[in-house]
């Protein structure tokens, strides 16, 4: 009942406007919305180190983003990810790693210590871009596009290690918590779904 009297006040109020010659109230796309209609080949991504990610690497490519970090008790993820990324990668499949120290400063180090970490810890050899904050007012413009997205749905991460599938047209097509590990069946159903 009190929802009927709220929109037929809101009613009242742009018909009124209209009738007073005025115009009726404008409305946009909040920014969360209008970020989200961006696509991945919108952003400018830059690997660690320093140079723009050509957009051929993931270009009509299943893409796997993972925010990820050296000193976290998810770290042992990047075996796993390095053998997907291994599995798959001739099958345009790409996985995109994304250092984040907004978790417990769990990413401290440079650029170079974490590629340096990475390589001779993991064999990581999938693309790793520039540390970026993934939460807050300093949300990347690529984290704004994958949380506001539909399948995003618009909730912040919540720790390390939190996964999104980009399908090879650009579109966020899952979003997976920490605890999924690369070798999941519900996270190759949703690759072999996204290509």
């Amino acid at each position: 009942m009190r929802y009927a009297r709220y929109l037929a006040s809101i009613s009242l109020l742009v018909t009124g406007c209209a009738a007073n010659g005025e115009d009726a109230p404008s409305t946009t796309a909040s920014p969360a919305a209008q970020k989200a209609s961006m696509s991945l080949s919108d952003l400018s991504l830059t690997q660690l180190d320093g140079t723009p990610l050509a957009t051929e690497a993931i270009a009509g490519k299943t893409v796997l983003f993972v925010n990820v970090a050296s000193r976290c008790g998810y770290t042992r993820q990047y075996e796993g990810l390095q053998a997907l990324y291994e599995q798959r990668k001739d099958d345009d499949f790409v996985i995109v790693g994304v250092p984040c120290n907004q978790f417990g400063g769990q990413e401290p180090g440079s650029a170079e210590e974490i590629a340096t970490f990475c390589r001779t810890t993991y064999g990581v050899e999938f693309p790793m871009l520039a540390k970026q904050e993934v939460n807050g007012a300093g949300r990347s413009p690529l984290y704004n596009w994958l949380v506001n997205s539909p399948a995003g749905g618009g909730a912040d991460i919540g720790w390390n290690f939190e996964k999104f599938v980009v399908s090879p047209s650009g579109e966020v097509v899952g979003r997976f918590g920490s605890s999924t590990t690369p070798s999941s069946a519900e996270l190759a159903a949703a690759i072999d779904a996204a290509g």
